[in-house]
């Protein structure tokens, strides 16, 4: 598959839509039919994408596979019957971003005979997985010693498979009679990691995705959604496909080359073990500034803990479920194209990137920033999605929002279950709120975008909501 250039994606998100535009800095929206009661059907897939020996993890700056812990899936579903197919697929990576997140949108929409708008990509953001941008890896291919930021050839593969396992899931659709949501308050998972700040409010240590420091780990949990939510779709009363969302980094622990779906991913596993007849898929809420380092000391037996924490919220948000029937469908988009992070320097980026004599996070990540910059300079904008099951509605949306986002979203519809899954096109990095920006932090640091960002996204949200 060929890089898309930003005229190519929207001259076929025009085409589907009657006419897509996208404003100087702007947006655009495209609603789809309500579905008729009775016409609705899901075809559920799954394929592998755990990468190879020898390949990188997290865009080459930590230890590449040794081995498999467990595999790493995608998995998703086509829903059938309010206008043009829409495809919903989370990934066992790290991240898919840019031009690479239009391939994966682009292959499943070939396969499933819609459009790309009609497509929502999402990873768990797992760190010991693939972490994928063409342009970043076309950047760091050019520093004959620096590890490559992932394998195309096994790209590649992986995109094959999706186009032959949706295809093949076309021909056993399941009829989607009911629907339902529920939710279970997960217990010692979830913290801010921006809680350590000095009197002017700036943040002066973060408290990462595991955490050894006692004083750090003592500090209160701060702003969080304790909540994993879940929606289900039911086939005469059996349900069929059971989606989970909850907001936190989903790393134990990673950098020893061994590929693993992580606490979260396990969690899901375990579902499905026990539920077999069920797709089970989860999805990471705006985590951006949210991760487990206060229950997590980064050790074997912390994963096994965090992953039992996550299991028993699913099973209780699955008890909780009230099926009713299937009365309204509708997906919507929303395009917003962010200002780049006024601290993005294109030459102290490219600088970096060539000193021979830093680390490898420090000369690749650059790569990252400089792929931000470029699609800039494309003008691809961001895609955010909404499906609208009933009165709940599944929002989808791009890259690390902070948590404040999701929270935000929910007050948007008082009564209404609103879920998100976040980490959709994650070429932007961390979108931290305008308030923050001023605080400084790992998060600020690593912003591609700029604080009028929130602007954007909130209106699109607001929008995609009302």
């Amino acid at each position: 598959m060929s890089d898309l250039t930003r005229r190519d994606f929207l001259r076929q998100t025009a085409a589907a839509a009657g006419g897509l535009t996208l404003a100087a800095r702007g947006l655009s929206a495209e609603n789809a039919p309500t579905a008729s009661v009775g016409s609705v059907h899901l075809a559920p897939f799954r394929f592998d994408v755990t990468p190879p020996v020898g390949h990188s993890l997290c865009g080459g700056w930590i230890k590449p596979v040794v081995g498999v812990d467990d595999p790493l899936e995608a998995i998703g579903f086509v829903l059938l019957g309010a206008g043009a197919p829409i495809v919903v697929c989370v990934v066992d990576w790290t991240g898919i971003l840019n031009e690479a997140h239009v391939a994966w949108r682009t292959a499943l929409a070939e396969a499933a005979g819609t459009s790309p708008e009609r497509v929502t990509v999402h990873c768990v953001h797992q760190h010991n997985a693939p972490f994928v941008c063409f342009d970043a890896e076309r950047l760091v291919a050019t520093q004959p010693d620096l590890p490559r930021v992932f394998d195309r050839d096994f790209h590649r593969r992986c995109l094959d498979a999706a186009r032959t396992t949706v295809v093949a899931a076309l021909k056993s659709p399941r009829a989607v009679t009911q629907v339902a949501h529920g939710s279970a308050r997960v217990e010692q998972v979830a913290a801010n990691r921006r809680v350590a700040r000095d009197a002017d409010g700036r943040v002066t240590k973060m408290r990462g995705s595991s955490c050894k420091d006692a004083a750090l780990a003592a500090l209160p949990e701060g702003t969080i959604d304790p909540w994993l939510r879940t929606v289900a779709f039911y086939e005469r009363g059996r349900k069929i496909a059971a989606c989970h969302y909850y907001a936190t980094h989903p790393m134990s622990y990673y950098g020893d080359g061994m590929v693993s779906s992580d606490f979260c991913g396990l969690a899901r596993k375990q579902r499905q073990r026990d539920d077999a007849e069920c797709t089970h898929l989860y999805f990471t809420g705006c985590a951006g500034n949210v991760a487990a380092g206060k229950y997590n000391n980064g050790t074997p037996e912390s994963r096994v803990a965090l992953t039992g924490r996550i299991h028993r919220a699913m099973v209780a948000a699955e008890g909780s479920l009230r099926p009713e029937p299937l009365a309204r469908l509708a997906w919507r988009t929303e395009l917003i194209l962010p200002s780049p992070n006024p601290a993005l320097g294109l030459g102290a980026l490219q600088e970096l990137m060539e000193r021979g004599k830093d680390s490898l996070v420090g000369r690749i990540r650059p790569a990252f920033k400089l792929a931000s910059i470029r699609r800039q300079e494309r003008k691809l904008p961001l895609v955010l999605g909404a499906l609208q099951l009933n009165e709940t509605v599944l929002l989808h949306l791009p890259a690390e929002p902070f948590v404040e986002y999701q929270l935000r979203a929910q007050a948007l519809r008082p009564g209404r279950p609103v879920v998100v899954a976040a980490y959709g096109d994650g070429g932007p990095w961390y979108i931290p709120t305008r308030a923050e920006f001023p605080a400084g932090g790992y998060e600020v640091e690593h912003a591609f975008c700029d604080a009028g960002a929130e602007d954007l996204l909130m209106g699109a949200i607001t929008r995609l909501l009302a």
